[in-house]
């Protein structure tokens, strides 16, 4: 039996506890001061009678419209109702509700605030609607999580999302769908699958689309059965001919794969795409565990309709617990061309992504496959899947391979990291990242590349250059770049290398996530930019290079961004992020960093390591959002030149069949 051979340890996983928010209503209280508004002596009767009664419609006016306002901003979907406080929200406790865990998925609520007392910050509509990005994929309104089936097919990309059309919180999921000739303005097009047979009634999740050689397009997603099992499911476009794919036909033999046993109901999801394999079937990946190893079994099928369960696993780790989201893909260390998914041989490594469930990161790993044994083998055993795609907020992602343009496309998802009230308030909750190019580092051999995608280039606007800054210890110098809530920047840092030489060894332990982020001082940094910041520098989210020098004199980079300044609400994660980066003889350290309002999208050293933030500043917003260059460290001077962008909107809108086509 496949499950006999993996470790068995610790125990079942853990669910967080229930809780619900808080909810009040403050009574407006109202006394007259003696004599005031005395209608009988100061009216006639009839008259006062009048006013009486207009007073007591334009009362029951007021309250029907502040019912119907707390019941916009109440009901998040048909099972969850959220209290508010007007407009500008009381401050209360906030508590933690759990969402997902209990039908079978990874957590949705943010964490953040779980065992914290914290307070609900005020916000405002001016504040709230500042947050909505520019040129980030997201629906018009309402929750949206994992990113589905991406494909490029007659002329339009397709990207197909987890959707909530009920609310601004997880639940009520179906597919939601939109179009784009160019990845980055996208075209919002009808619901492409909703939860309405009994093997997807409570919830149509995460899938994948594939391609036949023949045309054919099968898209395989998990579906919650009516009993809340995790079942495989079949669909396929209604009309081939049509380019929008609006239509889709769910197989009337669904499900196509149950939990096989020794596998439990709810560890069973995220099929990936397929691949083609010497012997003329297809192979599927379908993340699972059993007690706290996390594995990917593989079936194999001819028709998409009937499966068989291959022996043992592609792979497994001790501890990881559930892996969701699956992704298995070749790449080439031979050339910077994306490979499509079947391709194997001389030439071409293979990486494995997982998303921990109970991590919420992406982690991968690059290695060998081998077909015949149905394995795959990292390359570096030691620390297996000790990779992660981005060290921020990014979860769930998705990649595909893009036949138009001969590369390797990876979306992620970006959850909020405020609270759920705000959320409810705002009316939308999550977006996803800029669709990255992905490749192998040949440089290293040891991890891959990730950057945006050329066509977000075409959104820029006018720049500005700043060639060779200097920025001495301790100092900040402001950028004149105007207004910054939407940006691309690209800089470059050169440390004084005298300062590098005459610094002495250490010993001292660094971590951007521990040591105290960019306020701490060290010889050689940290230095970098700090972005959405208010001309005060109250508020500021700094993304920066700190490098640190052994005992046996060698340099370790870290890249790393810092939200403990980003905002003064009291309501959103404060994290600091990041990790080393590897940083070759005679490279420059560079970043670019893509900024939209909420969310920062950090890329150093060509890729190599990435961090995307979301941050919910107060101050440093619209008009008032600046850029300066920052160099904390206590003895070298540092050197920047950059280029920065304005960036426009990519106008995503609904799809207008009288024009769009």
């Amino acid at each position: 039996m496949v499950v006999s051979t993996l470790l068995r340890s610790f125990s079942s996983k853990h669910e967080d506890p229930a809780a619900t928010l808080p909810s009040s209503t403050t009574p407006l209280l109202y006394e007259p001061r003696p004599g005031e508004l005395d209608l009988e002596r100061r009216w006639p009767p009839k008259r006062a009678a009048l006013v009486v009664i207009f007073g007591f419609l334009l009362l029951a006016l007021f309250l029907a419209i502040l019912i119907a306002d707390l019941n916009s901003d109440v009901h998040a979907n048909g099972n969850v109702s959220l209290a508010t406080s007007g407009s500008s929200m009381a401050s209360e406790p906030l508590k933690l509700v759990s969402r997902g865990v209990s039908a079978g998925v990874s957590e949705k609520a943010n964490r953040v605030f779980a065992c914290v007392n914290v307070v609900s910050f005020p916000w405002n509509n001016t504040m709230l609607s500042w947050q909505r990005t520019a040129y980030h994929f997201q629906p018009e309104k309402n929750w949206m999580n994992d990113p589905n089936g991406p494909m490029y097919y007659k002329g339009w990309y397709h990207f197909f999302y987890q959707y909530n059309p009920n609310g601004a919180v997880w639940g009520d999921i179906v597919w939601g769908h939109a179009v784009s000739k160019d990845l980055i303005h996208w075209l919002h097009l009808p619901l492409a699958m909703v939860a309405d047979q009994w093997y997807d009634m409570n919830g149509v999740w995460t899938g994948s689309a594939t391609i036949l050689p023949d045309g054919q397009v099968i898209m395989l997603y998990t579906g919650s059965t009516n009993e809340s099992v995790q079942v495989q499911n079949l669909a396929y476009p209604a009309n081939l001919s049509d380019p929008l794919l609006i239509n889709w036909v769910k197989y009337s033999g669904n499900p196509v794969l149950h939990p096989p046993p020794g596998i439990d109901s709810q560890d069973f999801r995220d099929p990936t795409t397929a691949w083609y394999t010497s012997d003329g079937k297809w192979n599927i990946a379908i993340g699972s565990k059993v007690n706290k190893t996390g594995i990917t079994l593989i079936y194999s099928t001819e028709d998409f309709k009937n499966f068989e369960l291959l022996d043992g696993v592609l792979y497994s780790f001790p501890g990881t617990g559930m892996w969701e989201c699956v992704d298995f893909f070749p790449v080439s260390n031979t050339s910077i061309k994306g490979l499509d998914t079947s391709v194997k041989g001389p030439g071409v490594k293979h990486v494995i992504k997982t998303s921990l469930d109970q991590a919420r990161n992406d982690y991968y790993a690059v290695g060998t496959y081998d077909e015949k044994a149905g394995k795959w083998v990292p390359d570096n055993t030691t620390i297996g899947l000790g990779l992660r795609y981005d060290y921020g907020m990014f979860y769930a992602s998705k990649s595909f391979y893009d036949l138009h343009k001969g590369r390797r496309v990876l979306w992620g998802w970006i959850q909020e990291s405020d609270s759920e009230i705000a959320d409810v308030k705002k009316g939308w909750a999550s977006v996803q990242s800029i669709p990255r190019t992905v490749l192998l580092d040949t440089k290293t051999g040891t991890n891959l590349l990730q950057w945006p995608v050329e066509e977000v280039d075409s959104l820029r606007l006018t720049s500005k250059v700043f060639d060779k800054v200097e920025v001495k210890a301790g100092s900040v110098v402001p950028l004149d770049v105007g207004t910054a809530t939407q940006v691309d920047i690209v800089a470059e840092f050169e440390l004084d290398k005298e300062a590098l030489e005459r610094t002495a060894q250490t010993n001292v332990e660094f971590s951007c996530s521990t040591s105290g982020g960019a306020a701490e001082r060290g010889a050689l940094g940290p230095f970098g930019l700090l972005v959405l910041a208010d001309e005060s520098l109250n508020e500021h989210t700094p993304v920066y290079f700190y490098i640190a020098k052994g005992t046996d004199g060698n340099l370790t980079t870290f890249f790393c961004a810092d939200q403990t300044r980003s905002s003064e609400a009291t309501d959103v994660d404060k994290k600091i992020y990041g990790s080393t980066i590897p940083v070759l003889k005679d490279e420059k350290l560079s970043v670019r960093l893509l900024v939209d309002h909420s969310i920062i999208e950090s890329f150093a050293q060509g890729g190599r390591t990435c961090i995307t933030s979301r941050v919910y500043p107060t101050k440093a917003i619209y008009g008032a959002a600046r850029i300066f260059l920052f160099n904390n460290a206590t003895e070298a001077s540092v050197t920047s030149s950059l280029k920065i962008w304005q960036m426009n909107s990519a106008f995503i809108r609904p799809f207008r069949p009288e024009q769009d086509h």
